[in-house]
């Protein structure tokens, strides 16, 4: 057995630099066509809200925030201003690792929550009566508390809006 895994090890050894990608980037590679000028990052681009959803936030929680509750990525469908009604739930939503470590500014972020949030957006009707919109100020303040234990605030937020009397639909459930 010994021998065996020298020889795995051996071949593993010899095969490394050619079955592994390139780590140094090559400085002679050109752009694509069209693709020359400098990327403008994320955070000093100027996209609407509708947009930056598009670019990071999507890719999990899909175009209407339906979310993917088979790889525990819960539904904010007419849902997610429900956090808005229970003590902490607006923290969370700026907390949670999408938002607070997203490429997004802080005005950004608050600009994105806000528009997700609206009542004819993907809050669908769940944001309560008289929402104060997110601030630059707000969001920066609380993305810099992170959250230690994620699955565990969540559930108790959920657990806090059940004692309100908010139904929590199965795809929200963690």
């Amino acid at each position: 057995m010994q021998s065996f895994t020298r020889i795995i090890s051996l071949c593993l050894i010899l095969a490394s630099p050619f079955g592994e990608a390139r780590v140094i980037p090559d400085t002679t590679q050109k752009p694509a066509p069209g693709n020359e000028a400098q990327q403008t990052p994320l955070s000093q681009a100027n996209y609407s809200p509708a947009v930056n959803y598009q670019l990071q936030c999507l890719g999990c929680h899909l175009t209407n925030g339906e979310g993917a509750p088979r790889n525990d990525i819960p539904q904010m469908t007419d849902f997610v201003g429900n956090f808005l009604k229970v003590e902490g739930g607006r923290e969370f939503l700026v907390q949670v690792p999408g938002s607070s470590q997203s490429a997004l500014n802080d005005q950004q972020l608050a600009d994105l929550l806000n528009w997700m949030l609206k009542n004819d957006g993907i809050a669908g009707g769940s944001s309560p009566e008289g929402f104060k919109p997110y601030s630059r100020a707000e969001v920066s303040a609380y993305r810099k508390e992170g959250i230690q234990d994620l699955p565990g605030v969540r559930r108790h937020l959920l657990e806090q809006m059940e004692k309100i009397g908010i139904t929590i639909p199965e795809a929200v459930m963690p």
